[in-house]
């Protein structure tokens, strides 16, 4: 580790600090309806859509509304990439993927993962990439935004029936947030030279005399929507590692920033919201502290190396001329701190993209990446569902101060009975269910096993890791698993919707029993959830809650690797 990767992570925390309270402040405004510079397009949808914006929505029927959204989004999806041959805009010609890989990538950008288990630049065409996937891009993303909200709505309201109305928040979303960031993004990173066009592929001539050729297309307009609606899909094949998706030191600060800029934000939309910014600053302080734990064993991983190379007399250790500690699969633009800054960013949100190959990394290090998946992407989380994933954590943990203390526990002055810690487990325990169970599946079946190339703990990383970001809608990949399978389409296709489903309907169950309770008013023995102590009963719950939930499969895993890689076995 150097001074110089220290103070890179530094900066990059300061600059999102920074941002919080006046993003925040944004995104409360126009979630209130005091933020109307585009009202007339804003009323041209609802009288188009039929929507009447003063009307808002028991928690049935903004829930109803947005599984219906989802399944017309899926269809539309599913069905561009099946008949992209016949449709405009493919100078390439490519053809239709088949109907797993197609079913796949629906499910995966209509549930915000954006796994890709193809080839992003030789297998859609720009038509797919422009209205199928940059389209899903913004609207999943707007989705887990106004979920969150309605759930704040649920603590904010007094006897309330309903948490807004699901088609008012997502035109919203859309118009005010995700698009005028979206444009001004696309444009810095067009002025850093990332390309924006419909042109075919170019072919080039190398040096050696040998033919490359060099994709084209609308990069810019799909690669700053992915960060900012932490969605993780790539133009290309190689992500945010490929020059033309993130050519410049400073196109990659831009993208780490847009990754965590709007979920850093919503903490502060959830303490205004709810009358008392404190509530979102400490919320955001227990996001903090798993972040910066993440980040330090990664980058001490990293930057140590392989102990197997350093006996062989290899000189691992940082200078002038070189990076030193692990460099395998990682840019030499960006180096090891801005590496593992990256890789902890996407999993700590349901992003996904990377600028480097988790399958490289060192056990320890690759470990990171799958325990911040695995603790349900809270860690700022994906836009809105790192939210509402993390007020489901703080249910529980005030669940368990009030067995401690004898007394019915409350949040913002809301009882939190039965059926809350009821629909809080049931959300919460969905989603190690359907992990650990597919990939029981897959390694001891043939589908699944046909598809590891890596024997021993490695291999079974590389599958657990597939089911981890698909349950947990990250799309990230360690890049080792052969997964366009029919197997693996599918089975990680049902993943995903169960990650991104079963956590939001009872979610939104909670918004709705919460919004039609009174606020009770503190007393003595009132918790206090904006200070320290809450901070640290919140964090201490999160990780017991993920280390005795998947510490046996970790274990089989990279903690195996590890403890091999130090015996000198591993080679």
């Amino acid at each position: 580790m150097t001074a110089n990767g220290w103070i890179q992570i530094g900066i990059y925390a300061a600059i999102l600090l920074a941002l919080a309270r006046p993003l925040g402040g944004y995104m409360t405004s126009v979630f209130e309806g005091r933020i109307g510079f585009l009202r007339p397009v804003e009323r041209a949808f609802y009288a188009l859509c039929g929507v009447d914006e003063r009307q808002e929505q028991h928690w049935l029927t903004y829930g109803f509304g947005m599984l219906l959204f989802h399944a017309a989004g899926f269809a539309l999806l599913y069905g561009l990439q099946r008949f992209q041959f016949y449709l405009p805009f493919n100078p390439q010609g490519q053809v239709a993927p088949s109907p797993d890989s197609a079913f796949n990538t629906a499910v995966s950008f209509t549930t915000n993962t954006n796994w890709q288990s193809y080839t992003p630049e030789s297998t859609m065409s720009y038509l797919v990439q422009m209205a199928g996937l940059t389209v899903h891009n913004f609207v999943s993303a707007a989705a887990g935004i106004v979920l969150s909200i309605a759930l704040i709505r649920g603590f904010a309201r007094r006897s309330a029936q309903t948490v807004g109305n699901f088609w008012v928040d997502m035109t919203r979303c859309v118009l005010y947030i995700l698009l005028p960031l979206s444009i001004i993004g696309a444009l810095a990173l067009v002025w850093q030279g990332v390309p924006q066009n419909l042109s075919p592929y170019v072919e080039a001539t190398t040096l050696e005399a040998g033919r490359q050729v060099i994709a084209q297309g609308p990069v810019a307009s799909q690669e700053i929507i992915k960060e900012l609606g932490t969605n993780g899909g790539g133009f290309f094949n190689a992500n945010s590692a490929h020059p033309y998706e993130n050519p410049t030191p400073l196109t990659n600060l831009i993208e780490m920033v847009a990754i965590f800029a709007i979920g850093v934000g919503l903490t502060n939309v959830f303490g205004r919201m709810v009358g008392n910014e404190r509530q979102g600053w400490a919320i955001l302080a227990a996001m903090a502290l798993l972040f910066f734990a993440g980040v330090a064993t990664a980058y001490w991983a990293e930057a140590a190396g392989n102990p197997q190379i350093a006996a062989l007399g290899v000189d691992a250790a940082p200078s002038a001329m070189q990076a030193g500690g692990n460099m395998e699969g990682k840019e030499v633009r960006f180096g090891i701190a801005n590496s593992v800054l990256w890789a902890t960013i996407t999993t700590d949100t349901s992003c996904g993209a990377v600028n480097s190959m988790h399958d490289s990394y060192t056990p320890l290090g690759g470990m990171v990446p799958l325990i911040n998946m695995m603790l349900g992407e809270v860690i700022v989380g994906g836009v809105g569902s790192g939210l509402y994933g993390i007020l489901l954590f703080a249910i529980i943990a005030l669940f368990v101060a009030g067995l401690m203390v004898g007394r019915t526990p409350e949040y913002l002055g809301k009882k939190l009975e039965g059926k809350e810690v009821k629909m809080t487990m049931l959300a919460i325990l969905c989603m190690p269910l359907a992990l650990l169970v597919f990939t029981a599946i897959a390694v001891v079946v043939e589908p699944g096993l046909a598809g590891i190339s890596n024997a021993g703990p490695h291999g079974f990383t590389e599958v657990l890791y597939a089911y981890t970001e698909g349950v947990n809608n990250n799309g990230s990949a360690f890049a080792g698993l052969s997964s366009n399978t029919p197997f693996y389409n599918t089975t990680i296709g049902v993943a995903m919707l169960v990650g991104r489903f079963f956590v939001i309907i009872p979610m939104l169950a909670i918004a709705g029993s919460l919004a039609a309770k009174n606020i009770a008013p503190p007393s003595a023995g009132t918790f206090p959830t904006d200070s320290g102590l809450f901070v640290g009963l919140l964090v201490g719950v999160i990780v017991i809650v993920g280390g005795l939930t998947y510490f046996p499969a970790v274990a089989l895993g990279p903690v195996v690797e590890q403890i091999a890689m130090r015996a000198g076995t591993l080679f």
